[in-house]
């Protein structure tokens, strides 16, 4: 605390200037006028005595604030009283620490929530009374009751700004944020540009995050219910354009919005196929009404992120959370995902239990590592990148037992007993480290690569953030099927001069049926294949690096039915054949990789079959055209080699033979009549 600070605390210190301090004694302790001296509202005098005149009851109240807040407190009203009784006008007013008092006990209702926070009231007595009085006809107020002693600790300069009292936002900053907040930046960002517009270091505006927040939630509170209405009736409107739109919401006790979820009828086709790894992404918001958003995504078979569905929910709780995860089940027709990635949160973890108890839960890793910074940095000093890499190291590993000891050693070395963030990511270790996961199918989604991807492609829609309709209408631009598709054909192109790099067949014959990405995987894997040697073992083949002597992978393979495996598990990660199976594939005479390590997730399927599947019967024209068009792409595939063009004649050829054999009837001679004529 500064000298002028304690030096303010000690003016009362003399008992025979102590006035009243009972903040229920309402006596008035008035001096006569000649012992007075006036203090308008410029006067200098910095301590409240009394005496002390003011010409309203607010200028006092400025007064006594601007007086707490260099003392290291703040102020609130806490009383007024009329003269003889009510109806006479206001006579007195007490301001008193903010500490004042104690809070009184509520009586609790099973039907409310109840918020558990600690009350800072801890019965201070320090107050200041002012009385009014009237002098030539002219009113004024007087300080008659002054008491400066606190029975609790002061707050230095740089931490009373901090106190709701002080924390204000002016209305052209009220603008700016809100102005901010259209364009769907974070509220960490709106604060860090309004910091380089006043020029003030980080830290130093007059509010805070939280501040920011609450204001914007008022004006939630405000604009919600229009906008709620205006969004179920956005809905409802492309229900009735689109049958295959699906949306769901649940109504409070008031009958206003709680939370809604949708998806697109592209969006369940995709999940028929490439839902069986799902992130669960909740760390975004919409920041114009506060809201928590739930976007589930997944990975197409071009490695491109695919949407699955949208959720707004008005709390984070199990009940919400668990809503969520049915709605979505609902629209994907029971199907659930082999796994779910999310972020840290322990009701989701708990509702995904309740509601996806076949569902392999684990916590994304780029949120975790996201967070050591602010975990470990101070903590370890200049030992934190060397921590680092030796925590990316112990993720990375294929043996759970090798984890276990390497944490021990990690933990033993660099003294983080005691550290709490530590013990927390040990006791979830099963949820995000790789040696606890690696015998389940993720698609790749644990990578830093494809996380940035999946970012990437959640920031296209938090652009649009002014209204809720706006932001269901940016989210439909997002996922577009058409946009989806032109994408997916861009990458192709850029990727279809594929160069074979082994000329082993198995090389070719997966170009052939694997799309550009997940071909690039497999080569990968196929050009370190020869790198490594193999040994036939009672129960299979040792599989290791042709520089090793020791160590190495178990490989079991039973040619007859078509079945390997490794001890790596790397195909049951990620879909894609390990270099040790390859590499037993290609010893024991094997030249085409077996079909089922061939996942239809990761072939050059095109959605549009999908969608000739689920079209309805009477769509006969849209069913040719979206034929010519799958015929279209067969003859630019099998164009690319002699081998692809000598394999689809052939199988055309039968295919042909078979339809042949097929009726004919009025209705499809008439309608490739009239396709005939509409194209000539």
């Amino acid at each position: 605390m500064s000298e002028e600070a304690a030096h303010m605390m000690l003016v009362y210190d003399d008992p025979s200037d102590q006035r009243s301090l009972s903040l229920d004694d309402t006596s008035s302790a008035e001096e006569s006028p000649d012992e007075t001296r006036l203090s308008l509202e410029t006067t200098n005098d910095a301590i409240p005595y009394i005496g002390q005149r003011f010409a309203t009851h607010d200028a006092a109240y400025e007064f006594y604030s601007e007086f707490a807040k260099r003392c290291g407190f703040s102020i609130r009203r806490h009383r007024t009283e009329g003269k003889d009784g009510i109806g006479k006008g206001l006579t007195r007013r007490y301001f008193v620490c903010h500490r004042a008092g104690n809070t009184p006990v509520k009586t609790s209702n099973e039907n409310k929530p109840q918020r558990n926070r600690k009350s800072s009231r801890c019965g201070c007595q320090a107050y200041m009374r002012i009385t009014k009085s009237t002098e030539l006809g002219v009113p004024e107020w007087r300080v008659t009751g002054f008491a400066n002693h606190h029975n609790h600790e002061l707050l230095e300069p740089n931490q009373v700004r901090f106190l709701p009292a002080y924390r204000t936002i002016s209305e052209s900053d009220k603008n700016r944020i809100l102005l901010f907040a259209k364009t769907g930046i974070s509220v960490q960002q709106m604060m860090r540009l309004l910091e380089l517009e006043k020029c003030v270091e980080p830290g130093y505006l007059p509010f805070t995050e939280k501040d920011v927040r609450n204001l914007l939630q008022s004006f939630r509170k405000v604009d919600l219910e229009d906008e709620s209405i205006d969004l179920l009736r956005m809905c409802r409107n492309i229900k009735d354009k689109d049958p295959n739109f699906k949306f769901e919401f649940t109504l409070d006790s008031n009958s206003r919005l709680e939370n809604i979820s949708w998806s697109y009828a592209s969006s369940v086709q995709s999940y028929e196929i490439f839902g069986d790894s799902v992130v669960f992404d909740t760390t975004h918001r919409l920041t114009a009404f506060d809201m928590p958003l739930g976007i589930w995504v997944g990975i197409n078979n071009y490695g491109m992120p695919c949407f699955f569905g949208c959720v707004l929910l008005r709390e984070e709780n199990l009940r919400s959370f668990s809503w969520a995860l049915k709605a979505f089940l609902g629209f994907m027709n029971g199907k659930a995902p082999q796994t779910i990635l999310t972020d840290q949160n322990m009701c989701l973890k708990e509702a995904i239990g309740m509601e996806l108890p076949t569902t392999r839960h684990a916590l994304c890793i780029w949120l975790i590592v996201a967070k050591f910074p602010s975990w470990f940095n101070a903590v370890l000093g200049e030992r934190y990148n060397e921590w680092k890499a030796e925590f990316y190291r112990l993720y990375n590993l294929e043996a759970i037992d090798d984890f276990e000891l390497g944490w021990r050693e990690m933990v033993n070395s660099f003294g983080l007993h005691s550290n709490r963030h530590i013990a927390s990511l040990y006791a979830l270790r099963s949820f995000w480290a790789l040696p606890y996961l690696r015998s389940h199918f993720f698609a790749g989604m644990t990578t830093p690569g494809l996380s940035k991807s999946i970012n990437a492609f959640i920031q296209r829609f938090l652009s649009s953030q002014t209204r809720l309709t706006h932001f269901l209408e940016q989210v439909a631009v997002a996922v577009d099927f058409k946009d989806q598709a032109g994408e997916q054909q861009t990458m192709q192109q850029n990727l279809q001069n594929i160069s074979l790099k082994t000329g082993a067949p198995m090389e070719s014959h997966a170009a052939a049926v694997l799309t550009p990405y997940a071909f690039s995987k497999l080569q990968e894997q196929l050009v370190m294949a020869a790198h490594y040697a193999s040994f036939q073992i009672e129960d299979g083949f040792l599989v290791r690096h042709h520089t090793k002597l020791e160590g190495g992978r178990k490989v079991y393979w039973v040619p007859r039915e078509g079945i390997i495996s490794c001890s790596c598990h790397q195909f049951e990660f990620s879909g894609i054949l390990c270099r040790h199976a390859l590499r037993v594939l290609s010893t024991g005479n094997c030249f085409q990789i077996p079909e089922r390590y061939l996942p239809l997730r990761w072939r050059r399927i095109s959605m549009l079959s999908t969608k000739l599947n689920q079209m309805a019967p009477n769509d006969h024209t849209e069913r040719i055209q979206l034929f010519q068009s799958m015929v279209s792409t067969l003859v630019t595939e099998s164009a690319k080699s002699k081998e692809r063009l000598d394999m689809a004649t052939e199988q055309v050829s039968i295919l042909l033979s078979q339809i042949r054999e097929q009726p004919v009837s009025s209705l499809g001679l008439r309608e490739i009549s009239s396709l005939h004529r509409n194209l000539t």
